[in-house]
């Protein structure tokens, strides 16, 4: 089981258990104008998107996304990880987070614990990111990561996304 810490916050993969937050977050602002809409309308759904994309990439490539908490009460804030797109020659970094918990350094904390995990744990040399032109927060995070951007990226339903590499 993966555990990631870092000074404020603990990442931990996913389970069926963590529907209820999927749910929440998929369905959060931020998360429907950024990342778009997953159509979790349930908690059946939000559990049937766990088993299929996170629970999976876990058991295919070793890692996926981790629900990150607060340390200091155990609340969940937010989701960040590794995404391995079929269509991306390397895993990307990923993050979201409920509007409540942003503007902390949260997402950046969380991010770059994945990094790190990344490097050090996985050996992945190469992580990229992707992110909307438009979506400035994302930018500046993933840049404040040490990534560059480099091109765009074509996501499966035809948008074009900004692509950034380390």
């Amino acid at each position: 089981m993966t555990k990631i810490e870092s000074e404020r916050l603990t990442l931990n993969m996913y389970t069926l258990a963590d529907a209820p937050f999927i749910y929440k977050l998929m369905n959060s602002k931020g998360w429907l104008k950024n990342i778009g809409d997953r159509n979790i309308k349930t908690l059946e759904d939000a559990e049937a998107y766990v088993q299929k994309n996170y629970l999976s990439s876990y058991d295919k490539h070793g890692f996926g996304p981790y629900l990150v908490t607060l340390k200091s009460d155990g609340t969940p804030i937010g989701s960040a990880g590794l995404y391995k797109r079929d269509n991306l020659e390397h895993p990307d970094v990923g993050f979201a987070f409920l509007a409540e918990y942003g503007g902390k350094g949260y997402a950046f904390e969380a991010a770059q614990a994945v990094m790190e995990y990344a490097a050090e744990k996985l050996k992945i040399k190469t992580v990229v990111g992707i992110t909307l032109p438009q979506n400035q927060p994302s930018i500046k995070l993933l840049k404040k990561l040490g990534l560059s951007e480099i091109g765009t990226y074509k996501y499966e339903d035809g948008e074009e996304l900004l692509l950034f590499s380390n």
